[in-house]
């Protein structure tokens, strides 16, 4: 029988955290109108507010139980009590996954990540759910064939209401039955099919997506309809039913989603349907619920180790200046740990290193920078680690480095999606592959930097390339808003001699950036260069620099699609 101060904590814990989810929920609700009212600089606004609650909430949570506890020191026997009051009460909670890592968060806050007891915490979900719980309440089913497609569309389109109308639903139509027609799965033209849609919208950056499937014949295709704003009115970009593309939009790389989830867990078990490729953690992450989405990480991560046998080693690539990463050949995840000292000429602090991941963490990410976790205190079975990895962390980040039993203790890590180095990619790519991931790397710069990004080190070692052939940005110690840079180009030289001399011959500030020196690095290989001088000749050109930065001063926000500008209707219509 739990004592009253256990009880009074736990019921504490379970109404901050129902206050979180509240203020949580209502940042969400809040996309419609932004949509509508294309508020872009809200919908960025908005988003890293979002972010930042959890935290805020533990935090306060961690306070209120400490100023509960009064003089009494908060013992592990104590909270072991608490963690029964507290699992007494999740019945009552909806919402129980995300409030067992919210219990999780608050117990580490309180001993500081430190002397942590895994039986105190919900490493294992204390209730599960059924593996096929019931979904109907959350959808909208429209039972259809192809020729009678545009009739269930017209509805469809109807039942989701917005304050702008649309700029021609008759076309709309037309271009989704054709796109379904012409390329869509050839089962369509034979049988008849149902077409179960989520009744919440996802809401991220310009653009609102009704989510759902196809469901024939026992198989299952995504159906996804993003819909974009004019100011005035909307109209359907595409329709996406390919899983790689339907897990391009839901991509590690991108903005979490905004979506009203009262029980995420449901709205997880809908998505796991349409990207079967993807962990739970990744689904959690993409719809915003990313704190979680760390708590299944760790349990999938835990799950990996026990049923594999490799061992973790030495990321392949060049060994960067400031992190030290590897990685388990068999899973899908690479760590990376902040070293100690950084090798010269780096001249960032830890803190600093740390507030740039903060940086990412809270910004839009347009599809090219790689979402990570940051964990404290995250332990590796010793005998797993091969000996060149303990060599190195140990020569290359002592103090972040424990050995407590047969465990490796990493004081602090980030992990992050296992990607294919650009550099390594080039080294084995023909020709073709070669133009096509030298145009994704220059896409991704521009993209970045529309988006107040500036990468800093543009080398191609801190660019990878996944598995879609997207390349994506992953190293953030020299990151910068371009606001904050001042793009210049080189003057001319003043005498023949300056030329010849091995220091400029012009002043240089901290922010200047000359980006004309920036193929000095990057054009050394003819291929490359023929490339980049055909797609992206610009970014060597400090005016175009200048004129996004312009546009960011002004308030202009790109759009940024989660697929190619070819699958768009209006492209596909010569618009």
């Amino acid at each position: 029988m739990p004592q009253p101060l256990e009880q009074a904590i736990a019921e504490t814990i379970l109404q901050r955290f129902t206050s979180f989810y509240g203020h949580f929920l209502a940042i969400t609700q809040g996309s419609k109108s932004r949509f509508e009212h294309s508020d872009w600089l809200g919908v960025q606004l908005a988003g890293r507010e979002r972010i930042r609650l959890y935290d805020h909430y533990v935090g306060t949570t961690t306070t209120n139980i400490k100023l509960m506890m009064g003089e009494r020191t908060p013992t592990q026997a104590l909270l072991k009590r608490v963690k029964g009051a507290f699992s007494d009460l999740l019945p009552q909670c909806d919402n129980v996954e995300v409030a067992e890592s919210f219990f999780n968060s608050v117990y580490r806050r309180i001993f500081r990540h430190r002397n942590i007891f895994a039986e105190n915490l919900y490493i294992h979900p204390f209730i599960s759910r059924a593996e096929q719980p019931d979904l109907s309440p959350l959808l909208r089913v429209y039972r259809t064939t192809l020729s009678h497609l545009p009739q269930t569309l017209s509805q469809l389109l109807g039942d989701y209401t917005f304050t702008l109308p649309y700029e021609d639903k008759q076309q709309d139509i037309v271009d989704i039955c054709r796109h379904l027609a012409e390329s869509g799965p050839a089962i369509l033209h034979h049988e008849p099919f149902a077409i179960e849609l989520l009744k919440e919208v996802f809401y991220r950056n310009k653009g609102a997506y009704l989510v759902g499937l196809i469901r024939v014949k026992g198989e299952v295709y995504p159906f996804i309809l993003p819909l974009l704003g004019t100011g005035h009115s909307l109209f359907v970009d595409t329709v996406i039913f390919e899983p790689e593309l339907a897990s391009i939009v839901f991509g590690f790389a991108r903005a979490y989603f905004m979506v009203y989830a009262p029980v995420p867990a449901l709205l997880v078990a809908f998505l796991r349907q349409i990207l079967p490729h993807k962990a739970d953690y990744e689904i959690y992450n993409a719809i915003g619920c990313q704190k979680h989405g760390k708590t299944e990480f760790y349990r999938h991560y835990l799950r990996h180790v026990a049923a594999s046998r490799d061992l973790f080693i030495i990321a392949p690539g060049i060994k960067g200046m400031v992190m030290s990463v590897f990685t388990l050949p068999s899973y899908d995840v690479v760590f990376k740990v902040i070293k100690d000292e950084f090798t010269p000429p780096k001249e960032v602090s830890h803190a600093q290193v740390k507030a740039k991941y903060r940086l990412v963490k809270q910004h839009d990410r347009v599809g090219r920078m790689a979402d990570t976790q940051e964990f404290t205190n995250f332990e590796f079975p010793l005998a797993r680690i091969s000996p060149e990895l303990f060599a190195e962390l140990t020569a290359v980040a002592p103090s972040a480095i424990t050995v407590s039993g047969d465990k490796l203790v990493i004081k602090h890590l980030y992990t992050e999606r296992k990607m294919t180095p650009l550099n390594l990619y080039l080294d084995s790519a023909d020709e073709q592959q070669t133009r096509l991931a030298l145009e994704e790397y220059g896409n991704a710069i521009k993209q970045l930097a529309a988006a107040n990004i500036f990468p800093g080190d543009m080398l191609f070692k801190n660019f990878g390339v996944t598995r879609h052939g997207r390349v994506v940005f992953y190293d953030y110690d020299e990151i910068c808003y371009m606001t904050e840079c001042n793009f210049r180009q080189i003057p001319p030289p003043r005498y023949p001699e300056d030329e010849l001399s091995a220091e400029p011959w012009y002043s240089v500030a901290p922010n200047d950036i000359f980006p004309e020196e920036f193929a000095t690095f990057l054009l050394q290989k003819p291929m490359v260069r023929t490339v980049m001088m055909q797609s992206h000749k610009e970014l060597f050109d400090a005016s175009y620099w200048q004129g996004l930065q312009s546009n960011i001063k002004e308030g202009v926000f790109a759009d940024v699609y989660p697929y190619r500008r070819k699958k768009r209707f209006k492209y596909q219509r010569g618009g």
